[in-house]
């Protein structure tokens, strides 16, 4: 019982970080994208699922689930998670509404929320307890957010960088649905968001090097290194990606899930320097390099994009790997020492200023 407890627990987490369908359970079907006809225009786009530039990707087999398995039991006396309350600073309302333009607070994980131009705009929305098709079982958070979704001001966009578990919350986003003006994902998501309650009008779907501008602010959707599926069926049937905020005077990248690959150096010359990269560090395994980057990867992807300051983001909230909750910090911090990059690791909730030039303290330590 013991065992069959671990394997469903190392299942749901490899559903949550990988997007394998390692169970046959009803409750992971997902519906097919809403418009075989938009997404099949794609160039990205083709033998019925989409492709990265690179076609690099790592398939699951039912074959590797033993394998995992003997990595977790290897691993499990690594602290995976705080032993203690990590540290949150609380957001209220009247926090975000008296706000100076080019704040960001990180919420936890890959969910953050930008002010910029006057626009509040929420990426990768996870409120949920747990990064899982199941409220019962799978990867559970280490603190709660810094504001619920209820105390949230109403949002001018939400950003989604791919359907996994731990970026597509579909609880977050019933909540959600009529409290943001615009919902933008890649292509082939949009159905998800109307199941869930999300108006058609409100949704734009895009494709890599599409854009949308919200009032003062323009949003292109980047290529990122990855794949997609929340189901049995649907593997790499909506598209994801990295994201470009930029405005009159500040541009930022969200890098979403990725592997590294060249397309950094493209998105750079195209749309930096960049004034903050929110760049994936956590939740990685050699294995896994080619749709999740190690440290060293990340700081190379911060120095590809001409970021000028770099924020690592996938990490300190969920327990998706089997490296300490504490590495990903560790790791990024002694980097950004070798190349002098400026790295900031702000507890949950504490408000950045995306111009400014403050430092940040290594709050992991002390627990």
């Amino acid at each position: 019982m013991i065992k069959r407890k671990r394997l469903l627990l190392i299942s749901t987490t490899l559903i949550s970080i990988m997007g394998v369908s390692a169970m046959s359970v009803g409750a992971l079907n997902s519906k097919a994208p809403n418009s075989l006809e938009e997404v099949s225009k794609s160039s990205h786009y083709s033998n019925g699922k989409f492709h990265n530039t690179s076609n690099k990707t790592v398939e699951f087999k039912w074959s590797n689930l033993a394998n995992y398995a003997k990595e977790y039991y290897k691993h499990r006396a690594v602290e995976t998670e705080p032993k203690t309350k990590i540290p949150v600073q609380a957001i209220l309302t009247e926090n975000i509404l008296s706000a100076s333009e080019d704040t960001i607070w990180r919420l936890g994980h890959s969910t953050l929320l930008l002010k910029i131009s006057g626009q509040l705009i929420l990426i990768d929305p996870v409120f949920s307890d747990r990064a899982s098709p199941f409220s019962f079982i799978g990867p559970k958070r280490f603190h709660q957010p810094p504001i619920s979704i209820e105390d949230l001001p109403p949002l001018d966009a939400v950003l989604i960088s791919h359907n996994h578990y731990d970026h597509l919350d579909k609880q977050s986003i019933k909540q959600l649905a009529h409290k943001v003006t615009n919902f933008v994902v890649p292509l082939g998501n949009k159905n998800d968001l109307i199941a869930w309650g999300v108006s058609d009008e409100r949704i734009t779907e895009l494709d890599w090097w599409e854009s949308i501008r919200i009032d003062e602010v323009h949003v292109v959707s980047t290529p990122a290194q990855h794949f997609s599926g929340r189901g049995l069926s649907d593997r790499d049937k909506s598209l994801w990606s990295s994201y470009v905020i930029k405005s009159n005077d500040t541009r930022v990248f969200f890098s979403g899930d990725t592997g590294y690959f060249n397309g950094f150096k493209e998105i750079g010359e195209k749309y930096g320097p960049f004034d903050l990269t929110l760049v994936e560090t956590g939740a990685y395994h050699p294995s896994w390099a080619t749709i999740h980057m190690l440290p060293e990867q990340s700081m190379q992807a911060h120095i590809d994009l001409q970021g000028r300051r770099m924020m690592p983001i996938h990490n300190g909230t969920f327990n998706l790997a089997m490296h300490s909750w504490q590495d990903p910090f560790e790791q990024i911090t002694q980097l950004s020492q070798i190349h002098k990059v400026n790295v900031l690791t702000p507890k949950m909730g504490q408000p950045i200023n995306i111009q400014g030039n403050e430092d940040t303290t290594r709050w992991w330590t002390d627990l």
